[in-house]
């Protein structure tokens, strides 16, 4: 059996759309990563502000990089095995999973990424469909 799957992408969550010869099935994964990384510690204006009281810019990335890590790892497990990937969303997070599936799964097909704008569920099925639909014709 065939399956293909579409995936729109950013850092929030991800819209899975898997199309096999049975049909597709559509699924959600959402990240816990945060969308930009906030200063702790008191500010300047409140009174003393020190070095050692707001957290260092390294700590935090890496918290960030680890939480967008096992998002990513979530996303790969709802792929599975497909046969080609169509990688598409707004912002920065399609190249980066693009990058952590090719270290991850190095025979993963992905087939096209593209930056397209927010898209509701609907929307996604039916562009993931076209897409298939298109290329099983060439």
């Amino acid at each position: 059996m065939k399956t293909r799957v579409g995936l729109w992408i950013d850092h929030r969550k991800a819209i899975v759309v898997a199309v096999t010869d049975k049909g597709e099935q559509l699924g959600l994964v959402i990240s816990k990563a945060e969308k930009q990384l906030r200063r702790g510690g008191d500010s300047p204006l409140k009174g003393r502000f020190e070095a050692l009281q707001v957290p260092q810019d390294d700590r935090r990335q890496r918290s960030s990089t680890g939480h967008l890590g096992l998002y990513y790892d979530a996303v790969i497990a709802c792929i599975g095995n497909a046969e080609s990937i169509l990688i598409f969303g707004p912002g920065e997070a399609k190249g980066e999973f693009k990058k952590y599936l090719k270290k991850k799964m190095p025979g993963a097909r992905i087939a096209v990424v593209e930056t397209v704008d927010k898209m509701t569920n609907g929307q996604i099925a039916a562009k993931v469909r076209q897409h298939f639909a298109d290329n099983a014709q060439a």
